[in-house]
């Protein structure tokens, strides 16, 4: 391979999905990762690819955006791994209580351009039937997708490679080799320096430490969260179904626990039963406490489940931005570094347009969406 146009630090989602998109517009890419590809936070996704979660504004817009990218991108991948689990199931958002603050977000959205349909409790009974009856309203959301997370990011770099890039596993960066003019010309890893005209920062929840390292430091978090998987099932959870809260949850910025009730199939049959958000660094344990509390809400929901067995859980770490927006786009302290990060919990479903729009500012064509809400010299995340 010849010199890269541009190395990616990071083989999870979002660094898939940039590299995927620049390969496709002609950029000479390397992606390097010290583990492996969808070895971090992808492996630890549900893989949502959702619209219903978000409040209105630029995250809503770059979502909105991106579950229709989605479908452009996948229809580039080889043939050999096409089939990465792409479902338009849609999602049932229900409520169990007073049900006119849910009824009350999803008019909001509806006003943002998301196809938000309010429903009945009857309604939503039709929709699932093995529903908590004490079910009040739901508001039906037909874009809500998914996907199979690992298989998705490793078929976007399987992309890459038959483009002619590159994908290194087990290397790891150390920082940044710049000019006498302070300009990128290289990448310091584990196998020595790496001549590049850039480096784009996708490490994720180790974003923060990289851009440490690359001398432009940006506040990223880690915030854990864990997932419970049942025994394979016969289909009887057809959508993706959450309750109200989940919203709450999603932007919130407190540091404590929280659990929220989300329940959906795999084309395998488990079922998926979230979610969690913790602020506790890179701690790896599993606390029992959570994963009763997120069996005991899950059962509220569906009372089916409460007979069903959990065969395992798995747990991961989301990149978290004070403010709750990505972080994507170039930094302007160090010529020729980028960053595409922040995501937290919807970086599955923000890849496509987060790649999409990286291609369109490294190569200067205007974007599909408004990139300035994300630009990394903003308050709540630059350092220094």
């Amino acid at each position: 391979m010849q010199q890269p146009d541009v190395i990616v630090v990071g083989a999870g989602m979002v660094g898939a999905a940039c590299a995927e998109a620049l390969s496709a517009a002609g950029v000479r890419v390397l992606v390097i990762d010290r583990d492996g590809p969808a070895a971090g936070t992808t492996a630890a996704g549900e893989g949502n690819v959702l619209v219903s979660d978000k409040e209105p504004g630029p995250e809503l817009e770059l979502a909105l955006a991106s579950r229709f990218e989605w479908e452009t991108v996948l229809s580039r991948l080889p043939a050999r791994v096409a089939d990465v689990e792409w479902e338009t199931k849609g999602g049932v958002v229900v409520a169990t209580g007073d049900p006119a603050p849910l009824q009350a977000f999803a008019a909001k959205q509806r006003a943002a351009g998301v196809d938000a349909r309010v429903i009945s409790a009857a309604e939503a009974f039709e929709l699932e039937p093995l529903l908590t009856p004490r079910v009040t309203a739901a508001v039906h959301y037909p874009d809500d997708a998914q996907l199979q997370p690992v298989l998705a990011a490793t078929a976007l770099l399987a992309a890459v490679r038959e483009r002619g890039g590159e994908v290194r596993s087990g290397v790891t960066a150390l920082g940044v080799r710049r000019s006498a003019s302070g300009r990128v010309v290289g990448l310091e890893t584990t196998d020595g320096v790496i001549a590049c005209g850039a480096v784009l920062n996708a490490c994720g929840p180790w974003a923060g430490a990289f851009s440490a390292e690359a001398g432009a430091p940006i506040r990223v978090l880690p915030r854990r969260g864990v997932v419970l998987v049942t025994a394979p099932l016969p289909p009887c959870v057809r959508h993706k179904v959450y309750d109200a809260d989940y919203v709450g949850a999603v932007g919130s910025g407190d540091a404590d626990l929280q659990t929220s009730t989300v329940v959906e199939s795999t084309r395998a049959g488990t079922m998926l039963i979230g979610s969690s958000r913790e602020r506790v660094g890179f701690d790896s344990s599993m606390r029992v406490r959570v994963l009763q509390e997120l069996a005991r809400k899950a059962v509220g929901l569906f009372p089916f489940l409460a007979e069903v067995a959990v065969m395992r859980s798995y747990g991961g770490f989301r990149p978290y931005a004070p403010d709750h927006l990505p972080v994507i786009g170039a930094d302007p302290r160090v010529p020729g570094l980028w960053h595409a990060t922040g995501h937290e919990g919807a970086g599955i479903g923000l890849a496509a347009s987060t790649g999409r729009l990286v291609t369109e500012l490294f190569l200067g064509l205007a974007p599909h969406v408004a990139a300035e809400p994300f630009r990394v010299d903003r308050a709540a995340v630059i350092e220094g």
